[in-house]
């Protein structure tokens, strides 16, 4: 169950949107063998003045964050940030350089779904 987390501009059309939603959950899907259903993904957009990065990224830079369950191999985590910057590059022509990936895993105690602690 990933948690999802994509920082951005404001002011991509939702059919951007929608087909960078797509390459995340096709990354993970591919990488992790995270299921078609298991879509727990959000976009934040910023005005420029709330965004600061370096002058030489484009205004296609996106910060994506990736909470997973724990367990995850150093090879799957760096399948993951390849195959999603890949299909970013490919389908939106975003600068591989313009993708940054962070991702995250809590321990299982630190989870909590229906009201009951992830075990």
């Amino acid at each position: 169950m990933p948690l999802v987390r994509i920082e951005m501009f404001k002011g991509k059309s939702p059919e951007y949107k929608k087909t960078v939603f797509d390459c995340v959950h096709e990354g993970l899907a591919e990488s992790l063998g995270i299921e078609g259903w298991d879509r727990f993904q959000r976009i934040n957009e910023y005005e420029r003045e709330n965004f600061e990065i370096p002058s030489f990224k484009s205004e296609n830079f996106m910060i994506i964050e990736l909470v997973l369950f724990p367990g995850r191999s150093k090879e799957q985590k760096a399948a993951t940030i390849e195959t999603i910057t890949a299909k970013l590059s490919e389908r939106l022509k975003i600068d591989k350089a313009d993708v940054f990936i962070l991702i995250s895993e809590p321990p299982l105690e630190n989870w909590g779904m229906a009201g009951k602690q992830k075990e």
